[in-house]
């Protein structure tokens, strides 16, 4: 009886280590579930249903201080071939039922874009409204340029690629929203705010900056 006792009691006791080591194990064995990783970096949009893009602005009145810095830069035209006297202002025309706040600048399909300043490719961006894209920031990153439209990239452009003046950006074309039969380049120039975000700033109309030059 003793010795049938003592059989019991030892199974009992093993029974009860065996369920001792499985829950120590499952509580200190990692799981997936529960494991952190980073959340992706999107860009963030200022209203439902907006993608980025220069148009997410904090809009006030021209600042005279803005276009004297940007002329002291002497910009370049963005599009190979154009004279200024070829440059309409399309600034504050009316899209989709927002201000344009941008210049369109008509050229034959293909035709290279020129970067206008020397700066960094912050962006290389595809979107619905702009289609292949480029942001580009000027050397103080005080100032964004951007290149809507184009028909492709130039070969082997990347962000971070610092671009002097003159640069191909790409090639005039109809991505996004613009219509298939009127390629055409889409650039605009915003000031940047404190968080230098590609995608935020400031509209500021091109068109004097070459005007006041032709």
């Amino acid at each position: 009886m003793k010795k049938t006792l003592l059989l019991v009691a030892i199974g009992f006791g093993l029974t009860l280590l065996v369920m001792a080591r499985g829950i120590w194990v499952g509580l200190s064995a990692p799981r997936a579930s529960s494991a952190w990783a980073p959340a992706p970096q999107v860009a963030p949009t200022a209203a439902a249903g907006q993608e980025p893009g220069p148009l997410v602005v904090q809009p006030r009145p021209p600042d005279p201080g803005d276009l004297a810095q940007l002329r002291a830069r002497s910009l370049g035209l963005p599009v190979e071939g154009l004279k200024v006297g070829e440059l309409r202002d399309t600034f504050a025309d009316s899209r989709d039922g927002h201000r344009h706040e941008a210049i369109d600048i008509l050229a034959p399909r293909g035709t290279r874009v020129l970067a206008v300043d020397d700066g960094r490719v912050v962006k290389l961006f595809d979107s619905v409204r702009g289609g292949l894209t480029v942001y580009q920031f000027d050397p103080t990153g005080t100032f964004c340029y951007y290149y809507a439209h184009l028909d492709g990239y130039a070969p082997g452009l990347k962000e971070g690629e610092f671009l002097n003046r003159g640069s191909v950006v790409g090639f005039v074309g109809t991505t996004g929203n613009a219509p298939p039969k009127t390629p055409h380049l889409h650039f605009s120039v915003f000031k940047l705010g404190p968080e230098k975000r590609w995608w935020q700033g400031t509209p500021i109309d091109p068109f004097p900056i070459w005007a006041s030059s032709g």
